[in-house]
């Protein structure tokens, strides 16, 4: 197979595609902006391709010669005018995969969803064989609360008792190498998430099993909530989205499963326990 370009490739989903790729033996290319940060995420054997979403003619420089490419980017304000430069660039591969999100839609009150939905319809309208997976809530986004874990012993979102089918990263980007590497995905779009739907008050009793103390979930109201996440430096756009998208995960968004992952990677998806006791360490007492 020729090398397959991955874009966003130290982030929580590329780092791993990246890792999957390699593990097949499949000739990678990542797409980075730092290359001594990609370095120590990545290893010191990953091709990079050094550029930015924001000029396509470095987006060209790193395609040469590439029949495959794994799209994503980190949230911003310019998501979509990055990954759709990408998608334009990418004229001509075999294959594209873009990560979305459960919920992408174009004209959400979300923003993030929003800008999904549009670069989805970009991409469908591109002419480029392509497969999109929209991935659930994913799991590691708790990882954003270890600060108030291990100061507090408690995190708080205004999610109330949602039940949310969660995913691993690790899986996710199993999933991503498997389209990637076998044909029959052209025009599918996949929705992927973890084996069960869970509460917020269920991750805090699976993150107190692994750590091995008590951590707490505290339910908000929307204000309430926002203020805190502005307080604590979010910016303010990011935590308008971040108490919409709460708003639709009380109303079950993220509630259904399914069971893609395991039909595409011939394994079931990791729950959350695993996922707690995998990062336990990040959440325990000095």
């Amino acid at each position: 197979m020729t090398t397959v370009l991955v874009t966003g490739a130290t982030g929580k989903v590329g780092s791993r595609v990246v890792q999957e790729l390699r593990a097949c033996g499949v000739p990678v290319r990542a797409f980075v902006r730092d290359p001594d940060r990609a370095a120590a995420v990545l290893g010191r054997g990953v091709e990079l391709a050094v550029g930015d979403f924001a000029e396509p003619e470095s987006i060209r420089r790193a395609l040469a010669g590439v029949e495959r490419v794994f799209l994503t980017s980190g949230d911003s304000l310019y998501k979509v005018e990055y990954e759709t430069n990408v998608i334009d660039a990418a004229a001509g591969v075999r294959r594209l995969v873009m990560l979305s999100t459960v919920g992408a839609e174009v004209g959400s009150p979300v923003g993030l969803f929003d800008w999904h939905g549009r670069i989805e319809r970009h991409l469908r309208g591109s002419g480029i064989p392509a497969v999109v997976l929209q991935a659930s809530h994913l799991m590691s986004n708790v990882l954003a609360f270890r600060e108030t874990i291990t100061q507090a012993s408690r995190f708080f979102l205004p999610v109330g008792k949602a039940r949310i089918a969660m995913i691993d990263p690790r899986d996710v980007a199993a999933v991503a190498a498997a389209v990637l590497t076998t044909d029959g995905h052209d025009g599918k779009t996949y929705l992927l998430t973890g084996p069960e739907a869970i509460t917020y008050h269920d991750v805090a009793e699976r993150l107190s099993a692994a750590a091995g103390r008590t951590i707490t979930f505290v339910d908000l109201p929307d204000e309430a909530a926002w203020q805190r996440l502005v307080q604590a430096g979010m910016p303010e756009w990011l935590a308008d989205d971040l108490v919409a998208l709460c708003g639709l995960l009380r109303e079950g968004l993220a509630e259904p499963t399914t069971g893609t992952v395991q039909a595409l990677t011939g394994r079931e998806p990791r729950d959350f326990a695993e996922f707690a006791r995998h990062h336990a360490g990040l959440f325990r007492l000095c």
